[in-house]
């Protein structure tokens, strides 16, 4: 007997078809088989496979791993069916086996059901009980294939998740995955982007595993304050990380969030370039723009490739508000939106901006954080803006004492040569 002879099935079966390992040493038996069964193969419910003993079995799995459920006898020459069902397990965890022995061979039984065997059959075998068996196993192998595809796409949706959004949020869309379905809202989200400054010529200076490295640690930093918050990451396109909050789960408080992730991604960008300056990497400083704004929010595109991201004004106007800080010597700018939506917020005033893209022009704010939280100079700076606000005259003098004072005062610095550039007023024109 040709011990891997497979049975000829229609071609018509499919992938439908369950294929059937027998493991036996009597000679007759693949005859009692293919007779007993003919009409399931030739319906194409079945396919069989046979081989002689538990070494046999073990190479026809090696080259046939599409095998449904194995049926074998239990004593066999070179391996037996005990032995088999022991490596079974090892090779092929999904995989069934039922065993066939003689009628009241109950220990023999017993040790194959401990062995992990599904169910046996008792010689001489009633080929009804083992068609009924068989098609027993197959129901719980097909179930077991299915929790086991299902465990492996969760396990995938989730390493796709982690990479958008924290282990917070993804534990909470685990419970109700309804905001990743396909399609989109509009609703009020608050949005983060940064720009890392001077980075193209980083590129071009560094040798590729010192930027590696170096761009994988400030991205982790920044998406780990994001993740911190329970902010959603957008994308990172070049440099720029874009970060949103209030979806996919609602966040009542996303405005007051996204103003921390700025605040704190300032500080961690701050001491990172101080940190790589030492080893001799001029780094760069860390732009960051923040808005508040109706956005459209939902999983787009196909099956092939989904994207849960946010389109619309309010996205664009966070990131022109990241570049307007070049102008201002900022490096945090916040729009009014904002602002205005955090009560305890503080902070300094820069002007009414008109960005590119933008219709409408938008008032923005500097946060007040540690290198500029003097009272006495926040409130000289405020003082000197409510002159400029009335086109005062007087508001050059106010801004160049504030300077004089105090040097590291980008934003009066930029009014004061503003004003002495025959500028006035609020009104900023952002190109």
């Amino acid at each position: 007997m040709n011990n891997h002879d497979q049975n000829t099935a229609p071609a018509s079966i499919g992938i439908s078809t369950a294929k059937i390992l027998v493991v036996d040493d009597e000679p007759d038996m693949k005859d009692l088989i293919l007779r007993k069964f003919r009409s399931a193969i030739s319906e194409g419910r079945y396919s069989f496979v046979f081989a002689e003993d538990g070494f046999d079995a073990l190479r026809v799995l090696e080259s046939q791993p599409d095998v449904d459920i194995v049926v074998t006898d239990i004593n066999m020459p070179r391996m037996d069916g005990l032995t088999l069902l022991v490596r079974l397990h090892e090779v092929a965890p999904v995989l069934k086996a039922v065993i066939v022995s003689a009628y009241g061979d109950m220990d023999n039984i017993r040790t194959a059901m401990n062995r992990g065997a599904y169910d046996f059959v008792t010689k001489p075998v009633n080929f009804n009980d083992l068609e009924i068996t068989i098609d027993k196993t197959l129901a719980d192998v097909a179930a077991l294939k299915d929790s086991f595809k299902q465990r492996s796409r969760a396990e995938r949706d989730r390493a796709c998740l982690a990479r958008f959004f924290s282990p917070n949020l993804i534990e909470q869309m685990a419970n109700d995955p309804s905001p990743l379905r396909l399609g989109a809202e509009r609703k009020q989200l608050s949005f983060v982007v940064t720009d890392l400054a001077g980075f193209t010529p980083l590129v071009e200076q560094l040798e590729p595993p010192v930027l590696v490295e170096l761009i994988n640690e400030y991205f982790g930093g920044i998406i780990d304050i994001a993740f911190e918050l329970n902010g959603t990451v957008d994308k990172v396109i070049g440099d720029g990380v874009f970060i949103f909050f209030g979806a996919p789960v609602a966040q009542a408080e996303h405005a007051s969030l996204a103003l921390t992730c700025s605040i704190k991604i300032d500080a961690f960008a701050i001491k990172f370039a101080h940190q790589k300056r030492a080893l001799g990497i001029p780094l760069g400083e860390t732009r960051i723009g923040v808005n508040t704004g109706k956005a459209l929010v939902g999983n787009f595109g196909d099956k092939g490739f989904v994207h849960y991201t946010a389109y619309g004004n309010a996205v664009n106007t966070a990131t022109r508000l990241q570049d307007a800080n070049r102008h201002f010597g900022t490096r945090i700018c916040v729009s009014e939106a904002t602002a205005k939506a955090v009560p305890e917020f503080s902070g300094l005033p820069i002007g009414h901006l008109s960005l590119k893209g933008i219709t409408q022009s938008i008032p923005c704010v500097q946060p007040i954080t540690g290198e500029n939280n003097s009272t006495e100079q926040t409130q000289a700076y405020l003082a000197a803006y409510r002159l400029l606000e009335k086109h005062d005259e007087s508001a050059e003098a106010a801004f160049l004492a504030i300077v004089e004072k105090y040097p590291d005062a980008q934003l009066a610095a930029f009014h004061l040569k503003r004003i002495r550039g025959g500028q006035s007023g609020t009104e900023i024109a952002v190109s």
